[in-house]
């Protein structure tokens, strides 16, 4: 099972990482003024994630595939990595689907939310 990792930055500002069970990061998100908003784009993430709508599929200048989540409004909530090949892009979005909307939710410091 995967899980929402939230991260403050230097500057005091939030981003999560979704991660799978084995520890790879599989969405990065943009970064939040607040941890509210942090929290409230997680949500997001759990709501949309089955629809493929919400991802825009990219390839990179250099040839790799990646992808960005976005929310209704065509906002992006996160970005994947880069993938060599379409194949491992496809396997990301097919764990996000899975794990995302059941996965926990860690604050960095170790406090968990459910």
């Amino acid at each position: 099972m995967g899980k929402f990792v939230i991260i403050e930055t230097p500057s005091q500002e939030f981003r999560f990482n979704l991660m799978t069970s084995n520890g790879a990061v599989i969405l990065s998100s943009e970064i939040f003024k607040t941890l509210e908003d942090c929290e409230k784009s997680i949500a997001t993430v759990k709501h949309i994630a089955l629809n493929d709508n919400h991802y825009e599929l990219l390839m990179s200048n250099n040839g790799r595939y990646y992808f960005n989540l976005k929310s209704g409004n065509g906002q992006i909530i996160g970005t994947s990595q880069m993938y060599e090949r379409i194949q491992g892009r496809e396997k990301v979005i097919d764990a996000i689907k899975r794990d995302a909307p059941s996965a926990s939710i860690k604050v960095q410091d170790g406090f968990f939310f459910f």
